[in-house]
């Protein structure tokens, strides 16, 4: 039985080496369009490879997917980020968790993660060819034919398509019958045009709650946590989640939308208000640019009390009641407008991709076209932040690697 992986990232790997696992007499053949395969693993999470989540319950793990998490419901019930673990610590790797659950290896190095990879499918007898662009595939039951670029034709059994967000697996995916949901950035920063605020970049707030307004929406979307504040805009984790779930509305809106900001979500109007009114009566004589309500930083309290028009040199006791409302609403209820995205990074996510009714979430093969899998972000399945992408990948490449290797499949 011959296989054939497209596509030399996480996915593809992890699927070429289970399947090559499960069935020695398999033989599995991987096809990277570019020099080295795991490029995207090589650089995630800042090099030290964020691999997975410490969340080991299904039912909670696909809450943390903006498009996928019902399909992945009964997938993660055969390999989640548990058995993502147990996976690289039988093979010497072992996970550290950080307080906000995401997992590394211990060595805070990816190449521990790249090397753990290339070496395992080593072992198993995969053939990694890279420099190894796939022009088309044709399907004349039960084979395959893979056309390369450089002319050769490859026949197998089955194809694993892990080609992540590129354009050519979505046409190889067309091409054999499959509908493609529309790609669009996921995972993006929000670019808001205001000098002052870009003074304070590199300045990161922690919590925040933040509010996305979005037309067709009966209600904003919601996050909280930490938000960054970069040259040109508006990032960090509570950002960046907020646009994965806003992905294909705020695509449709030229990435033109209003965000509610509120730097004290452990507080309220009332209780802000108060405190305000505290201030006002025992530090009469200082000036507000004196005292950094609720220790927020200096420079972002500086900023917001130039959003209120208000002279940082005032005395409290002079600050009127229209000031100390505008006070109130910048600190719970700031609005900003976003006016696009920030530039990608090297490691963005997109959704869209094969559409997921078109595909067996318990085998990952395609249900239009016998002897074809799918695994990773080919498929329109992406996560927020956290090692939520990586673990998709390595669920279903491990789904699909399994199944590639049952000799009975349909």
């Amino acid at each position: 039985m011959r296989s054939v992986v497209i596509g030399g990232g996480a996915a593809g790997f992890f699927g070429a080496v289970t399947a090559a696992t499960a069935n020695p007499d398999c033989s599995v053949t991987l096809l990277e369009a570019g020099p080295a395969p795991l490029s995207k693993v090589r650089i995630s999470g800042g090099g030290r490879c964020n691999v997975t989540h410490h969340c080991f319950d299904p039912a909670q793990l696909v809450q943390h997917y903006p498009r996928g998490g019902k399909a992945l419901r009964g997938a993660f019930s055969r390999f989640q980020p548990q058995d993502t673990i147990t996976w690289f610590n039988q093979r010497g790797v072992r996970l550290k968790t950080e307080p906000d659950g995401r997992m590394f290896p211990v060595t805070d190095d990816s190449a521990t993660i790249v090397d753990c990879l290339t070496q395992t499918a080593t072992e198993m007898g995969v053939r990694v060819r890279t420099r190894s662009p796939v022009a088309s595939v044709r399907h004349t039951p039960p084979m395959f034919e893979v056309q390369l670029k450089s002319g050769e034709t490859i026949r197998c059994d089955r194809i694993l398509l892990a080609t992540g967000s590129s354009p050519q697996g979505h046409r190889i995916a067309a091409s054999l019958g499959h509908t493609i949901e529309p790609p669009v950035p996921s995972l993006f920063t929000f670019n808001v045009q205001d000098a002052r605020l870009r003074d304070l970049k590199g300045l990161a707030v922690n919590p925040t709650a933040l509010r996305l307004t979005l037309e067709g929406l009966k209600k904003p979307l919601a996050q909280t946590g930490p938000l960054l504040i970069t040259h040109w805009g508006l990032s960090g984790p509570a950002v960046l989640k907020l646009s994965a779930w806003g992905a294909r509305h705020l695509q449709q809106q030229h990435y033109q939308a209003t965000l509610t900001v509120n730097w004290l979500p452990d507080q309220n109007q009332d209780t802000v208000r108060a405190a305000l009114l505290s201030a006002k009566a025992v530090r009469s004589r200082q000036a507000l640019a004196t005292h950094s309500f609720y220790d927020l930083p200096k420079r972002l309290w500086h900023y917001l009390l130039h959003r209120c028009d208000l002279d940082p040199q005032i005395t409290w006791a002079n600050l009127s009641k229209k000031g100390l409302n505008q006070l109130v609403q910048e600190l719970t209820q700031g609005s900003y407008a976003i006016a696009g995205k920030g530039v990608f990074k090297d490691e963005f996510v997109t959704c869209g991709g094969v559409r997921l009714k078109e595909v067996n979430f318990k085998t990952l093969e395609s249900r239009l076209c016998p002897g074809l899998y799918f695994a990773g972000e080919v498929l329109d399945i992406d996560g927020v932040t956290g090692g939520f992408n990586f673990q998709s990948a390595w669920t279903t490449g491990w789904l699909a690697g399994q199944s590639m290797a049952t000799p009975d499949v349909s």
